[in-house]
C-alpha cells in the first residue's frame, strides 16, 4: 500500500502471458510501485506514445508487434528504461534486445524479487539517483561536451544526446577519461554492478549505438575508437 497523497511510479508490464504478468505485479505493487498489464505489443505502442510510464517490462514474443519491434518503435521517440523478458536465452537474441535499446534483459524463468531489484536499479539510474552525482545545472567536460547528472543527460555543443541510461553512464565514463583504453570487461563491470550474467560483447552493441547517435549531431562527432583486442578509447580533439 502507498502512503496517502503520494503518487507511485507506474510500471508497464507488456507481457501475454497472464499469469507471469499477475505475478510480476503484484511483486512491483508490494514494493510501493503502481502497474498497467498489456498483452498486446501494438497497443503498448499507443500507450507509450500517449501515456508514457516510468519503466518498461517487455516480453519478447507478443501477438502482432514482438517486443523487438515494439523496442524499436519506442527507441524513435523516448529513452524510457526497459526491462526485456524472454525465454529465448541465446546470447544473439539476448544480444539484439540491447542494441535494440533494452536497458537490461531477464531470461524466464526468473525470481520476481529480481525482476523488482531489477526494476530499481533501472529507475535509480534513469532519475539520477545514483551515488554522488551533483544536482546542479549541466557541467562541462572538454570537447564541448556537458554532463546533466540529475537528469542523466549529455549534450555536445548544445545538442542533447537521446541516450538509454546504460548508454549514459557509459559515455559519461570515457567522456570523464579521455584517451584512456577500457577493456569490455571493464566498461561491463561498471554498467553492471548487480545481477551480471551478460557477456562482455554487450558493450559492443551500446557503443554502436552510442556511435549511431554521435552521428546524428551537427556535424557528426566520432570521438570512438576501437582498440583491437582490448576495448574502447574515447579521443577529444
Amino acid at each position: 500500500m502507498n502512503a496517502p497523497g503520494l503518487d507511485p511510479q507506474r510500471i508497464l508490464i507488456v507481457e501475454d502471458e497472464a499469469k507471469i504478468a499477475a505475478l510480476l505485479a503484484d511483486y512491483l505493487q508490494a514494493a510501493g510501485y503502481a502497474t498497467q498489464i498489456l498483452g498486446d505489443g501494438a497497443q503498448a505502442l499507443t500507450l507509450l506514445r500517449q501515456a508514457p510510464p516510468a519503466l518498461l517490462v517487455l516480453d519478447l514474443m507478443l501477438p502482432g508487434l514482438d517486443g523487438l519491434s515494439l523496442c524499436r518503435e519506442l527507441r524513435q521517440f523516448s529513452a524510457l528504461p526497459v526491462l526485456m523478458v524472454s525465454a529465448r536465452v541465446d546470447e544473439l537474441d539476448r544480444l539484439l534486445g540491447l542494441e535494440l535499446g533494452a536497458d537490461d534483459y531477464l531470461c524466464k524463468p526468473f525470481s520476481p524479487r529480481e525482476a523488482v531489484a531489477r526494476v530499481k536499479a533501472l529507475l535509480r539510474r534513469a532519475q539520477g539517483r545514483l551515488p554522488g552525482l551533483a544536482a546542479a545545472g549541466p557541467q562541462a567536460l572538454d570537447g564541448g561536451y556537458a554532463v546533466d547528472e540529475a537528469g542523466q543527460r549529455l549534450f555536445w555543443q548544445g545538442q542533447a544526446l537521446h541516450l538509454t541510461p546504460l548508454e549514459f553512464r557509459l559515455l559519461r565514463l570515457l567522456l570523464r577519461q579521455p584517451g584512456r583504453v577500457f577493456s569490455r570487461a571493464q566498461l561491463l563491470e561498471q554498467l553492471h554492478e548487480d545481477f551480471r550474467d551478460v557477456s562482455d560483447r554487450v558493450i559492443d552493441s551500446h557503443v554502436k549505438n552510442i556511435r549511431r547517435k554521435l552521428a546524428q549531431l551537427s556535424p557528426p562527432q566520432e570521438p570512438l575508437s576501437a582498440v583491437y583486442g582490448v576495448g574502447y578509447r574515447l579521443d577529444l580533439t
